[in-house]
Parts: structure tokens; C-alpha cells; sequence
């Protein structure tokens, strides 16, 4: 933009932090500006607020997704693989954007799946089967609990969905000539 100064905030002004800005600037503005020694402490005050309430928002959010699933459990969904860590990966159905998590545990039966963190994926060490951001794959809800406000998905093989365990190799004979 190239100005010298610039601030930036919020519009409509509704945000306590967006009133602080304002108040400095029109101190600015007058030619009196003010030093107010408290300004960290409201600043750090406000961004605590902040982001509690956006815990507060996600837990009721999770809550309702657990809630309206319930009435789900045993059926399947296509979804979007939205996080991988050690221990399972996190689905999003694409039908109705709730997420749930896709035990590492229940895995088991196909390989033994380990976390690439480089990649941020689960891969088969023996299929090399990977689970990574944004891959498309057919879940079961298998579990909704309010209490925890926890959904538990497992993976559904498709037959279209083919996982290769390589087979052991076997010696063979040679003919001679």
C-alpha cells in the first residue's frame, strides 16, 4: 500500500480489542497521544477471551456432530481424510462435515500402518497403503459418545479399493537342460 503507518482491524467495529486500536489512533489523530500502561495486559486479557470462546464454539459444535450422528452408527460414508497423527487419522464425511477419528487399532486386520511425518500420513509397511491431507476414503461410524464428544470411525475396504499384501515368494526350480 505503501504508507508509512498502517493499522488494520475489524469492520463493523464490534470487538473490544478493534475499540482499544481505535482509542490510540483518535489519540494520535488529536496531536494528544496517551500512553496507556495497561495496554499489554487488556491486549493479552482479550486474546485469552478470544480464543476460549472459540473452544466453547468447537466443543458445542463437536457436541452437535456427535449428538446428530448417533443415529448413524453402522452405516457407511465417503469422507476426506483431515488429519493423520500416530496413533489413527481424522475423517471428515463429506455428506455432512462431521469428524471422527480412524483407530491406528483398527487398521490391524489390513497392515501395521506407521506415521510419515515428512509426508503427515499413515503408511502399510507391507502394502504400502497410505493415509494422507485430503485423500478420499469410505468410513463406518462405529461409535458416537456425547461425554467425550468423540465419533470413532473404521475404514471400509471398497472393492474398487484394492490393498496388495505382497505374498512371500516362492523358490522355484530350475529345469535343466
Amino acid at each position: 500500500m505503501g504508507f508509512e503507518n498502517y493499522c488494520h482491524f475489524t469492520s463493523p467495529i464490534r470487538r473490544y480489542p478493534d475499540v482499544l486500536a481505535h482509542r490510540v489512533l483518535l489519540s494520535v489523530l488529536n496531536e494528544k497521544p496517551s500512553l496507556d500502561k495497561k495496554i499489554e495486559e487488556k491486549c493479552k486479557h482479550c486474546s485469552e477471551r478470544e480464543r476460549a470462546a472459540m473452544d466453547c464454539e468447537r466443543s458445542a459444535n463437536k457436541y452437535k456432530q456427535v449428538e446428530y450422528m448417533r443415529s448413524f452408527v453402522g452405516e457407511v460414508f465417503e469422507g476426506v481424510v483431515s488429519g493423520v497423527a500416530g496413533f489413527g487419522f481424522w475423517v471428515e464425511t463429506v455428506a455432512h462435515k462431521c469428524e471422527g477419528l480412524v483407530s491406528v487399532t483398527s487398521l490391524s486386520d489390513y497392515d501395521d500402518f506407521r506415521l510419515v511425518e515428512s509426508d503427515y500420513s499413515l503408511v502399510g509397511r507391507r502394502s504400502g497403503r497410505r493415509f494422507g491431507m485430503g485423500d478420499r476414503v469410505f468410513i463406518r461410524v462405529i461409535a458416537a459418545n456425547l461425554e467425550k464428544r468423540q465419533l470413532d470411525y473404521e475404514w471400509v475396504l471398497k472393492p474398487d479399493d484394492e490393498i496388495a499384501i505382497p505374498k512371500k515368494k516362492e523358490k522355484r526350480k530350475r529345469k535343466k537342460e
